[in-house]
């Protein structure tokens, strides 16, 4: 499938904070509202995420004194990719890419390369994640709620890449998760997103 170019500039228990505090009620609500909500229902919709790939920190080098990174996003046959920033080890891409989202249950992978002109690009390492703790939070359709307020807070695991907490937080009437991923199958190199949902107007809502 060619690649598409987008140039801009396993289920956990939800983690409470302590006891009343408005992250914990916040919790409470949510894992009432599961109750009503089978993973049936999530395969229902389809609606789009849109995903800032905003910044790579301490990427492996694979040319003499440094690389030329890009990454590409791939979500079942949807594949995405960010512009080149070259000879840059800590690049910023800054780069919104938008996908459809059929299966929420589907992983979102990454792979980051190093591009070269007259020989096959690098491998530079992977990561991948899920995005259904992020999910159930847009169907709780939250309102009335202070900005910057943090849902939920996704943590490291054996099963995920995240090198440390994901917050999903309340932000200007939006729900943005922010996220490091560890990349494997390398030896250095850390990929920063942030993810926030998008509703377009006419479509089937979640």
């Amino acid at each position: 499938m060619d690649i598409k170019w987008r140039k801009t500039i396993t289920k956990d228990p939800i983690s409470h904070s302590k006891p009343g505090s408005e992250e914990n009620c916040l919790g409470f609500v949510f894992n009432r509202m599961q109750r009503h909500e089978s993973s049936e229902d999530l395969k229902d919709h389809i609606q789009t995420i849109k995903i800032n790939v905003l910044r790579g920190i301490n990427l492996a080098k694979r040319d003499a004194r440094s690389s030329d990174p890009y990454v590409i996003v791939m979500m079942g046959n949807q594949k995405l990719k960010t512009r080149v920033v070259k000879k840059n080890v800590n690049p910023e891409w800054n780069d919104e890419l938008t996908l459809s989202i059929a299966d929420p249950n589907l992983p979102i992978k990454l792979q980051v390369y190093d591009s070269d002109t007259f020989t096959p690009d690098d491998k530079m390492g992977d990561a991948e994640f899920d995005i259904k703790r992020f999910f159930e939070v847009v169907r709780m359709r939250l309102q009335n709620i202070p900005s910057g307020t943090v849902i939920t807070k996704v943590k490291p695991n054996c099963e995920n890449c995240l090198a440390e907490e994901s917050p999903i937080t309340w932000e200007n009437h939006q729900v943005i998760q922010q996220m490091f991923l560890r990349l494997r199958n390398v030896e250095c190199g850390k990929i920063e997103l942030q993810l926030q949902w998008i509703d377009i107007p006419g479509s089937r809502g979640v």
